[in-house]
Formats: C-alpha cells, sequence, structure tokens
C-alpha cells in the first residue's frame, strides 16, 4: 500500500502534471469525473500538490494524483479553491483526503 506524499510550494500547477504525467498519471478526472462519481470508494490519492499563492490567495491550486486501488488506472484531478467547489465533487475530493490520510 502507498502512503500519499504531499507537497506544497510545488513551482506551478503545470509543473505538478507534468510530474504526474511522468509517473503515468494520465487521465483528467476533471474532464471525466463520472469515474470517479460511480467508484470513488475504488480511488485514492497517491500524491497531492498544494500551491498557495504568495501574494494573491485566488492563486490557490491542489492537484491529486489519483489511483483506482482496483484497476490501477492513475490520473489527476485539479482544483483551485476546494472550498468554492460544490456538491458531489467536493464531497468526494474531501472523502478521499480523509481515506489517504488515514492509510499513512
Amino acid at each position: 500500500m502507498k502512503n500519499m506524499e504531499t507537497k506544497y510550494d510545488y513551482l506551478s500547477t503545470a509543473a505538478a502534471l507534468n510530474e504526474l504525467h511522468a509517473l503515468g498519471y494520465t487521465r483528467d478526472f476533471n474532464i471525466d469525473f463520472d469515474k470517479l462519481f460511480f467508484s470513488a470508494e475504488d480511488y485514492v490519492i497517491d500524491y497531492l500538490y498544494r500551491y498557495e499563492g504568495i501574494t494573491n490567495p485566488s492563486d490557490e491550486s491542489t492537484v491529486y494524483g489519483l489511483r483506482n486501488q482496483r484497476t490501477d488506472e492513475k490520473g489527476v484531478f485539479v482544483v483551485g479553491d476546494l472550498s468554492m467547489v460544490e456538491g458531489k465533487k467536493r464531497e468526494i475530493i474531501i472523502n478521499l483526503e480523509i481515506k489517504s490520510k488515514s492509510q499513512t
């Protein structure tokens, strides 16, 4: 079982996405969220990159490296301020964070 790795103050969202892509996290769950929606219990967060803007809170972003524990499918989900995300997406991401932190 892989423990979630959290990184802070990386260079940019693009740098985090490039690093994850090189590690095989190729599916874009922002576009294909149904995969998460219908089987969220199968996913864990392997990598979590948080960036907090130095001068502007609106620069905040989080990049999640997600993996399906059953199929080993890997992908990313990117969000700015999670408190601005509504409904099921927010609930799923928060639950995945809790689940992944409890496995460390």
